[in-house]
């Protein structure tokens, strides 16, 4: 990347000059949390998406007659009319069938016999009053997911992602009307989008920023711009503390779906981009991996079971592993319901020992559709472990009390904070520096505030690692990027 300036009155070319928005707009669309910010060329303001936050969660609800909320008001939503219901679960209908009597009618055709309803291998949850869709950013670099169904109507992932942008739209006209000099309204913004999306395909990048692309541009912002979100959270930092010597900094963006790092040297007004990495790290990986190793045990997984064979009993572990990736997938989790899942806990529980209990828990948390209940507390843990030793695992509904300790909590995710580790290594190399020639690093993002993180960056380089606003870090050094015409204006 070429040498770029932090200030408007470097930009050298007056083509340039009257396209430039008199107020930029930076929209971060983050995998658990979304943020807005606009950027005059003198102070930067955030965009209050929330009734009392300018951070909103990256939530969309689709109720059964197609009306969608998003933000807080989804999960609310989400929360109030399907948590703790009993779930019922009907054989999905392909289609219509006839079949015919064996017999030739007056016309020489088949005679045809009574019609039959076709039924496929999905199921339906007739209760369900709405779906709720987050981490929607997780799936934009995967080729295997290109619609989603919504009581019986495929969604694509644009269509999910669109509402909360228009949300993001509509909120900046509502707060700044008048935010362009000549009283256009905000149909521009500059997209943020991590160094590596997750996913295998060769064209993960470029996929995913296309979809990306199209729902901004549905919702309203038709001139767009591109910018990496680690240069972007580096960038908002450079801009609040100005300095005249030269400066090697490191960005680290450690959020829900994506670990981002980038080194960036810093000579007087001017700074270049080093060094990008990025990696399928983030804080949802985190909350599996806590489900794993935390509940699992707690739902039966290693207990035995014995069944009656046809001349001898058989005993072997119960099959857990056939419930393990609907459990840790909450939006789809209600496809337990199931006889080929629910027969054999029944089986089980009627054994009425011990692990009896485990499995009860594991039949009430599928048929009361407590999964989302159970990531959320997972999620609320965690973070009460970034400020406390220990913490209590707190779930009444399926009787769980379980005190955790931080100690306990780094031994489970010891294998990620190895790639975090790992990462840093790896920006480094492609750097050709060392840790020692890092002059500052700057930490963002939701998981950076894990104890854990700080620690290895910590040690690393030793009194370097400062905190640059977690939520908003990266929103506002996008607004200042479009500002100063930094982004690019092509999907690479």
């Amino acid at each position: 990347m070429q040498q770029q300036s932090l200030l408007d009155d470097d930009i050298e070319t007056e083509a340039k000059e009257p396209t430039k928005p008199y107020l930029a707009i930076g929209v971060d669309y983050g995998t658990s949390n979304s943020a807005a910010a606009l950027f005059d060329g003198e102070s930067i303001r955030l965009v209050h998406l929330e009734a009392n936050s300018d951070v909103m969660p990256s939530a969309t609800y689709i109720d059964r007659d197609f009306k969608i909320q998003t933000g807080q008001n989804a999960i609310h939503h989400y929360i109030e009319s399907n948590t703790g219901r009993t779930v019922e679960l009907s054989a999905e209908i392909l289609g219509e069938g006839r079949t015919t009597t064996g017999q030739t009618g007056d016309k020489g055709l088949p005679e045809e016999a009574s019609t039959q309803l076709m039924y496929g291998q999905s199921f339906v949850d007739g209760g369900q009053q709405g779906r709720l869709f987050r981490g929607i950013k997780r799936l934009l670099g995967s080729t295997s997911t290109p619609r989603l169904m919504v009581f019986d109507r495929p969604f694509r992932l644009v269509a999910l992602i669109t509402p909360l942008l228009l949300r993001i739209r509509n909120t900046v006209l509502k707060q700044y009307p008048q935010s362009d000099t000549n009283g256009q309204s905000c149909d521009h913004a500059c997209i943020g989008h991590p160094v590596n999306f997750e996913g295998s395909s060769r064209d993960k990048n470029r996929n995913a920023l296309s979809l990306l692309s199209e729902a901004y541009g549905y919702a309203g912002f038709k001139t767009q711009s591109y910018y990496p979100e680690p240069i972007a959270a580096a960038l908002s930092y450079l801009y609040e503390n100005p300095q005249s010597e030269e400066q090697t900094l490191l960005a680290v963006d450690f959020g829900g779906g994506t670990l981002d790092l980038c080194i960036i040297q810093r000579v007087n007004k001017d700074f270049k981009v080093i060094a990008t990495h990025g990696i399928g790290l983030g804080g949802d990986h985190i909350d599996q991996l806590l489900f794993r190793e935390l509940l699992f045990p707690l739902l039966g997984k290693g207990e035995r079971w014995t069944r009656t064979g046809e001349d001898m009993e058989i005993e072997t572990y119960f099959p857990f592993e056939e419930y393990e990736d609907l459990l840790l997938n909450w939006a789809i989790s209600y496809m337990l319901n199931q006889n080929k899942y629910t027969t054999p806990l029944m089986q089980r529980i009627g054994v009425g020992d011990e692990a009896s209990e485990k499995f009860q828990r594991l039949y009430d948390l599928i048929k009361n559709n407590y999964s989302y209940l159970v990531s959320q507390s997972l999620k609320e843990l965690k973070a009460e472990l970034s400020q406390k030793k220990v913490a209590l695992l707190d779930i009444p509904e399926l009787d769980i009390e379980l005190e955790v300790s931080r100690e306990r909590f780094e031994e489970i995710i010891a294998p990620l904070l190895l790639k975090f580790s790992d990462s840093i290594g790896e920006v480094l190399n492609k750097s050709g520096m060392k840790a020692s020639e890092i002059h500052l690093v700057i930490r963002t993002g939701g998981s950076s505030l894990i104890p854990a993180a700080k620690n290895i960056l910590d040690a690393q380089f030793p009194d370097k690692v400062i905190e640059h606003d977690p939520f908003t870090s990266v929103a506002a050094g996008l607004a200042i990027a479009e500002y100063l015409n930094l982004g690019s204006l092509e999907i690479k």
